[in-house]
């Protein structure tokens, strides 16, 4: 079981700079077909700066930069054990291509369930952008059987 007193502690601040051909593709890949996600013009046309960021991209660009397998270590999880359990996003502010996106994690539960069979990690991550405008909150769940 990992320790409760990581509860609270930061993991990691990183940075990840939005990239247009990386929206298009994963517009593609989740079955997107609103061009605000995939053409500049259509999105600009729309009202928003550049192509705007799907909801659940900031997943894939979240772990950019950190070190998942020191993260593992920190809380006792093996890599061949584990699973994502969960994730939700909670929007304050757009995103767009172009934007310089931060991520501060802290670990905000540890918990077991089936009498220990299954142990829980939490994470919240905070997401502001290049000028400080906080953008959403992350939390994701990994389980160890």
């Amino acid at each position: 079981m990992a320790d409760k007193s990581l509860i609270g502690r930061h993991v990691a601040t990183t940075s990840a700079e939005v990239e247009k051909g990386r929206l298009r593709f994963f517009a593609k890949a989740i079955g997107e077909t609103d061009p605000v996600y995939t053409d500049e013009a259509a999105a600009k046309a729309a009202g928003y700066k550049s192509l705007l960021v799907p909801p659940t991209f900031l997943k894939c660009i979240e772990g950019e930069g950190r070190d998942t397998r020191a993260f593992l270590d920190l809380i006792g999880f093996e890599i061949a054990r584990i699973l994502h359990a969960e994730q939700s996003f909670v929007y304050h502010n757009l995103a767009f291509a172009g934007d310089v996106l931060t991520f501060e994690t802290r670990i905000s539960e540890i918990y077991e369930k089936k009498g220990g069979a299954l142990q829980f990690a939490v994470t919240e991550t905070r997401v502001t952008n290049q000028d400080g405008v906080h953008i959403a909150d992350v939390r994701s769940s990994l389980v160890q059987r």
